[in-house]
């Protein structure tokens, strides 16, 4: 190739790089939309070709089905939890402000309850002492309470671009069910990398956000609601919210919605409430904690190959970068991050190296 030739080459190939930041740039305001609209129509795209399957001829027909489903089944529970769930936030972020819920009332009454030998224990370890220990405890789950009720009150108050952005989620994603099985293999031919490489990536990609939204997501969801039924049974307060954040936690292994539940069953047996509080435990550890082993396996039906300590950096991270998006962001960086070191080692060494 002639140096004018590689200049050409060159000069192309920076005009991609600058075009393609621009557009980046330019719908950065509805990234999350777009990346949940490309997420919702790789998660459907089997309904729709099911319902393709049928009518053939029809795409348009067959995408406006699945729409429909979609819209029935998923948007309108969802858009119905999500207002109840900004009237518990305003109503608990309220009791807040007006010192109606004190978190660190609640902790001396746990410590009050205590033998009195074990609240000297306590009062006199290492972890300096007991107030301190509880306005650390009170400010973590008051801040995590308010960054909750803060965010859903933030969706009430910018109701028309929550709108928008929800309008433009479903109208790419109608396109993207429609045309996907044309524009994804058109992306990957265009993809500068092996054909064999492109094919592993895309599928690890495809594997892992089936996996995240059908396994984690959806166990989250019937965790957070057996949460959140269990909490209101026993007359807790702000059940719902209570339940989100459950949901949220589950996407941590090992740990898990523990977090949530072990607390107020503390609280409840503390503060004499001895039914509610073993009802609370029974429900954790029974309904809630075997709802992940036995679901899990039937929604992602493999394992994705990443470890529980790089899902729960990854899930983290993502969700401090990304928001809500970043439960799915998080662990797709790590797939691809250890399928393309994978397949780098596996040309270094130039045999296959075993699935992680």
């Amino acid at each position: 190739m002639t140096n004018r030739g590689r200049i050409e080459n060159g000069g192309f190939l920076l005009f991609l790089t600058i075009i393609t930041i621009a557009l980046g740039v330019v719908v950065s305001a509805f990234a999350a939309a777009l990346l949940w609209s490309a997420l919702a129509a790789i998660l459907f795209q089997p309904l729709y070709q099911k319902l393709l399957k049928r009518w053939p001829e029809r795409r348009n027909l067959a995408a406006s089905l699945a729409m429909l489903i979609i819209f029935v089944a998923v948007v309108v529970p969802t858009l119905i939890i999500a207002s109840l769930m900004i009237d518990q936030a305003s109503s608990v972020y309220t009791s807040m402000q007006n010192g109606q819920i004190n978190f660190a009332a609640y902790f001396q009454q746990i410590h009050d309850a205590l033998p009195q030998r074990l609240q000297q224990l306590v009062d006199k370890s290492g972890i300096d002492s007991f107030e301190r220990l509880q306005s650390r405890i009170s400010g973590a789950l008051g801040n995590s309470v308010r960054t909750i009720a803060g965010q859903a009150l933030s969706i009430g108050r910018n109701a028309f671009a929550f709108l928008l952005a929800f309008g433009i989620a479903l109208y790419v994603t109608f396109f993207l069910l429609r045309d996907g099985d044309r524009v994804g293999p058109a992306i990957c031919r265009a993809l500068p990398l092996e054909r064999s490489v492109t094919e592993r990536l895309v599928g690890k990609f495809v594997a892992v956000v089936r996996a995240t939204i059908k396994g984690s997501v959806i166990v989250g969801l019937v965790q957070g609601g057996l949460g959140a039924l269990t909490f209101w049974l026993v007359g807790v307060p702000a059940a719902l919210l209570w339940g989100l954040l459950m949901a949220l936690t589950s996407l941590l292994p090992a740990l898990g919605p523990a977090i949530v539940w072990v607390p107020v069953a503390v609280y409840l047996l503390a503060t004499g409430a001895i039914w509610q509080g073993i009802a609370v435990i029974v429900s954790g550890v029974v309904v809630i904690g075997l709802a992940d082993n036995i679901l899990r396996p039937i929604l992602v039906g493999r394992d994705t190959g990443i470890p529980d300590y790089v899902v729960l950096v990854t899930t983290l991270g993502g969700i401090e970068i990304c928001g809500l998006s970043g439960i799915v962001v998080g662990p797709v960086v790590a797939a691809l991050f250890l399928a393309g070191w994978q397949i780098l080692t596996e040309q270094r060494l130039g045999q296959p190296e075993p699935d992680a």
